[in-house]
């Protein structure tokens, strides 16, 4: 199926003449308008504390509600994915994070409200230094804390996270 095609009209003039350009496009045979179906990009942060223990929320909503997550999410419009993951670590969080590392990418598929949403996951290390404020809010139910040794991928709800974890834990 074209990732498009739930978009039945086009959003210049609004025509219904709205078609498959290409794999990842549609073009409106209107006004000759053309849309490409870009990825969204989503951020995810490894958090230690002292202890060597990772930083790991609970997700509060759907997709994968009640499973673990990293804390992270979708970056904003005129925002850097390192002010995204600043700005995700304290609204999941209470945390304030300081230089956020950058790790790795992996692609993904976010299914919200019935619709796939095409991500390109970016993966930091991020520091903390003052763990006082932490407490789950937003979109995380409960934060917890796991040694490195009890990490279990598969508890891990959504695939790039998981993969995320097995590459992290691996190497």
């Amino acid at each position: 199926m074209h990732p498009l095609s739930p978009f039945k009209y086009c959003p210049q003039c609004g025509s219904d003449k709205f078609i498959e350009h290409n794999f990842k496009s549609k073009v409106c045979e209107t006004c000759g308008f053309v849309y490409y179906f870009n990825t969204s990009a989503s951020t995810a942060a490894f958090i230690l504390n002292a202890d060597n223990e990772l930083l790991t929320v609970r997700r509060a909503k759907e997709p994968a509600k009640d499973t673990l997550d990293l804390p992270g999410g979708f970056v904003d419009m005129y925002e850097t994915a390192e002010e995204a993951i600043i700005r995700e670590i304290m609204e999941e969080t209470g945390l304030t994070a300081e230089k956020p590392e950058f790790l790795f990418t992996l692609p993904n598929i976010y299914v919200y409200s019935g619709f796939e949403v095409h991500t390109v996951d970016l993966f930091f290390i991020c520091k903390i230094t003052d763990f006082s404020s932490l407490h789950a809010a937003d979109d995380a139910a409960e934060v917890l804390f796991i040694p490195i040794k009890e990490i279990r991928p598969e508890h891990f709800g959504l695939d790039s996270i998981r993969k995320a974890v097995r590459i992290w834990t691996s190497g």
